[in-house]
């Protein structure tokens, strides 16, 4: 299973109704996960299709 987010696991409980659940799932989730976390600039800018009114990259 893959699993991808915007927000630390920490704040997952934050965002459910009900924190015993979130807590209880992000236990049986995490535990035996591998976490890659990926920091820096996002690579989408790069990716998208220029648009009439874009400038060329300095590259």
């Amino acid at each position: 299973m893959i699993i991808t987010s915007n927000r630390a696991p920490s704040d997952w409980c934050l965002l459910s109704p009900n924190p015993v659940v979130a807590e209880s799932l992000l236990d049986r989730l995490i535990n035996a996960s591998h976490q890659v976390i990926m920091n820096g600039p996002s690579y989408r800018p790069n990716k998208r299709p220029k648009g009439p009114t874009d400038k060329p990259s300095a590259t």
